[in-house]
């Protein structure tokens, strides 16, 4: 089914589809994240998922939660005429939290996905026949049909019912066990972890190499293999990601930012964002306190 989408997070309170489909490398992403949370299902597809440096193979009945300003990427495996299907929710929760208050249980469970630290970010196993993906197909029959007057509240009975749904999914899944990861995700995610200590410092190969006892080939080759980009990349990915959330969360003066993130030239900075984000940091901080 053609998915529709609502416009994003920046213009409208929810950015929806319904099993949008891609084949033949449409989806390329890269490491990024969202001001709000994303409910993922993924219905077809294979690859690898990223999150909080952790890999995951990704499988249809495959339902992931990524949480506000968490890095995130996906790569996946378009071979033997694969495609990637999936059906998504992606919204601000600040927006939504007042309509979880006449359900104390259900409301404690919203803010738990939101703001906790989860042992996981997914989920396994979700049938085509379970209630929560009637709930997207559902969901995407009335959206044609809402005016902008009635967006909001069907919004809020979409999410209700959608948390609602995924409540005992979430408490089932406790007592699962971890997805089964290849030795050569374990060595990406000891790469990822290498450097998310030591990402606001200058990166030399050769030292990640030695303090992981792999050969710099090997890293690099392995690294690009399995993320889709190279490590001084992903680099330049995670301190624009912090950068982001200093700039959006904090007062700190740019000058004192740039420094948290490893580059301690104020003008250089300035141009990287700019080169990565189209607008300098205060141009971005300035246009963030206005919406």
């Amino acid at each position: 089914m053609v998915s529709r989408v609502v416009a994003g997070l920046n213009e409208e309170p929810l950015d929806f589809a319904y099993r949008r489909i891609s084949v033949d490398n449409q989806f390329k992403e890269t490491f990024h994240s969202h001001r709000g949370t994303e409910i993922l299902l993924i219905h077809q597809g294979s690859g690898t998922m990223i999150v909080n440096n952790v890999s995951y193979d990704i499988r249809p009945g495959m339902l992931c939660i990524f949480q506000p300003y968490q890095l995130h990427h996906l790569k996946l495996d378009y071979s033997d005429h694969q495609s990637f299907e999936r059906s998504l929710a992606t919204f601000e929760p600040t927006m939504f939290a007042s309509y979880f208050e006449k359900w104390p249980a259900l409301q404690a469970f919203y803010n738990y996905i939101n703001t906790s630290i989860l042992p996981s970010p997914c989920i396994y196993g979700v049938e085509e026949t379970h209630e929560m993906v009637t709930l997207f197909q559902s969901m995407q029959q009335r959206l044609s049909s809402l005016s902008e007057a009635e967006q909001l509240e069907e919004i809020s009975l979409f999410l209700v019912q959608l948390f609602r749904s995924l409540k005992p999914l979430w408490q089932k899944q406790q007592v699962q066990l971890k997805p089964f990861r290849t030795r050569k995700n374990h060595h990406v995610e000891q790469m990822l972890g290498w450097i998310e200590q030591h990402y606001t410092k200058p990166f030399h190969l050769d030292e990640m190499a030695k303090e992981l006892h792999l050969s710099t080939y090997h890293l690099s080759h392995t690294f690009k293999e399995t993320v889709g980009i190279s490590i001084t990349e992903y680099i330049a990915t995670r301190r624009t990601h912090q950068a982001l959330l200093l700039l959006t969360t904090t007062d700190k003066p740019i000058a004192l930012i740039a420094e948290e993130i490893g580059i301690t030239n104020c003008s250089y900075f300035c141009k990287f964002f700019k080169s990565r984000m189209g607008a300098t940091p205060h141009q971005y901080r300035k246009r963030w306190t206005k919406q």
